[in-house]
């Protein structure tokens, strides 16, 4: 039988804490504030269904992956769900910030949405040019897209739980019923 890591406490965490904690433990460090992600079967199905879909039309000098840690500042290191980022950092851990394109986070449930809020802020003020919500914890799933704006602050460009069509960073299209089925024939009871 495994046991839980014993994590040194602190009251606010850095970036340069991180190297203390277990290599093999997901972390991501928001504001000074460790958080430990457990995610669900549904929340990993769906990052790889936003990965597959993003990969489609993906220019050869970008690439699509999914929970890479990115460094932002001494106190932020959060790990997008999916991230796009510029091939030349295939190797690196964690990314630049600067060179992603667009972070997915797929809400998970119980809902947190302090960490979805403090991280689009974060992503924001880092200048990644593009996020997407994807929240399955309604009955139909949702996306919503936001752009950055002048202000370093995000601005909402589309919400929908039809089909998502987007040019950017290149043209994309999430098909939100589909995921909706996919997420209701997961959790269906199995019939005995």
């Amino acid at each position: 039988m495994d046991t839980a890591p014993v994590l040194p406490e602190r009251y606010e965490w850095t970036v340069d804490d991180l190297g203390e904690l277990p290599k093999d433990l997901p972390y991501e460090l928001i504001n000074g504030r460790l958080i430990v992600p457990s995610p669900t079967a549904v929340h990993q199905e769906f990052c790889v269904e936003l990965l597959l879909t993003l990969r489609v039309n993906c220019p050869p000098e970008y690439l699509v992956s999914i929970d890479l840690s990115m460094r932002v500042d001494r106190r932020n290191g959060p790990r997008p769900d999916v991230v796009v980022i510029r091939r030349k950092h295939a190797g690196r851990s964690p990314v630049p910030v600067e060179d992603a394109l667009l972070a997915v986070e797929v809400v998970s449930l119980p809902l947190n949405f302090r960490d979805m809020y403090d991280k689009a802020k974060v992503y924001a003020h880092a200048g990644v040019r593009s996020y997407w919500v994807v929240d399955p914890s309604q009955e139909r799933v949702t996306l919503t897209e936001y752009a950055l704006g002048a202000n370093r602050e995000y601005e909402q460009v589309a919400h929908t739980e039809d089909l998502f069509v987007t040019e950017w960073p290149w043209k994309v299209s999430v098909d939100l019923p589909a995921l909706t089925a996919r997420k209701n024939d997961l959790l269906a009871p199995e019939e005995q």
